[in-house]
């Protein structure tokens, strides 16, 4: 158990260490076709891989299932679409932070009680990173984060029923194919023009750095680690945001920025830690459904006399020693259900972008 529980985490870490690699290496080829096609030229390359690599037998997968995988391919292309053009606008780790805010938004909203109350840190939190009083932020970048922070939400939910549903990396050689298709009808037409061997073989490699190599890992992380675990981790996936944007493109964050990023990663640490999955309190047993106590009394309203008591006597007895067998016997306490694990992904996602990807 704790060989998997540390073999969990450190795919867990790799794999958002990963994913934030990958933003910081999209920036230059943000300079020369934009977010939009940094976006399109990823998506499309995992598009073409995952299914030549997992090969999905698509026929034997439900209809409501495929349509759930479809929906999650929608919500992966704008979390990566929407994420990239906030990460041209904002510092790296200001955006992964407010990105956060979506699997942030869905454990509070799943969770009760105490697990609400963490929204208010994160809030603090998105004040100071956000810095209203002196504009020190993009406001559209700003817009797009929120926006890719919802994507994130959706993403997750929809990551729990394709993990649960379909098996192995099959989720996403069904939604990455989908996510490929929605960047080139959004991006495709305005970036194909613009194309070189070389930048396609930059995408390529951007591709299997994010999302290719990083979502399976997650997967693999999941299959060790509770829903729980996965999501307390990956709020720290702002903070090394933050790191990378500091080594990788030399982003140097204000103090007021670093104390925003603290309190969003302390947010999403509590409200994981308070507001995970729960296993359903199993069904009564049929046989203690009905008591058979009140069936007892039927006795004495039998009329007096030697012949009509005898009669009673003679019936009860079987129904008063029925009652005790069927109720006085032990019921086996249910096997414990184990949470399921999301493919979230966070989570869960954890998780993603993250599906994209982003944070991610």
């Amino acid at each position: 158990m704790k060989n998997n529980a540390r073999s969990g985490t450190m795919l867990a870490l790799a794999s958002m260490t990963l994913v934030q690699l990958g933003i910081a290496a999209s920036v230059g080829l943000i300079d020369q076709i934009g977010a939009e096609g940094a976006a399109w030229l990823r998506l499309a390359w995992a598009g073409l891989l995952l299914p030549l690599l997992v090969r999905p037998r698509l026929r034997s997968i439900p209809r409501r299932v495929l349509l759930n995988g479809v929906a999650l391919g929608v919500v992966t292309a704008g979390i990566t679409m929407l994420f990239m053009a906030a990460v041209a606008r904002l510092p790296l780790g200001t955006a992964s932070a407010l990105e956060f805010l979506g699997p942030l938004g869905v454990a509070v909203v799943r969770g009760s009680g105490r697990a609400r109350l963490w929204a208010l840190p994160a809030a603090a939190g998105v004040l100071m990173l956000t810095e209203p009083w002196n504009g020190g932020a993009d406001p559209l970048g700003v817009a797009f984060a929120l926006a890719a922070a919802v994507c994130w939400a959706a993403y997750i939910v929809l990551t729990q029923r394709v993990g649960d549903a379909m098996p192995g990396f099959t989720g996403l050689a069904v939604s990455m194919p989908v996510a490929g298709i929605v960047a080139t009808l959004v991006a495709g037409p305005s970036v194909i023009g613009h194309m070189t061997p070389q930048l396609v073989l930059v995408g390529l490699a951007l591709a299997l750095l994010l999302p290719v190599i990083p979502f399976s890992l997650e997967l693999l992380a999941l299959r060790r680690l509770t829903t729980a675990a996965f999501g307390t981790l990956m709020a720290l996936e702002p903070a090394i945001a933050l790191v990378i944007g500091l080594v990788v493109l030399g982003q140097s964050p204000s103090a007021v920025a670093v104390g925003g990023i603290a309190f969003v990663v302390l947010a999403g640490i509590g409200a994981e830690r308070t507001g995970n999955r729960h296993p359903a309190a199993p069904a009564a047993p049929a046989g203690s459904a009905a008591p058979a106590g009140p069936a007892a009394p039927a006795g004495p309203a039998a009329p007096a006399g030697p012949a009509a008591s005898a009669a009673p006597a003679a019936s009860a007895a079987p129904a008063a020693s029925a009652a005790p067998a069927a109720s006085a016997a032990p019921v086996a306490p249910a096997a414990p259900v184990e949470p399921a694990r999301p493919a979230e992904i966070a989570a869960a996602a954890t998780d993603r972008e993250r599906s994209s990807f982003l944070p991610g």
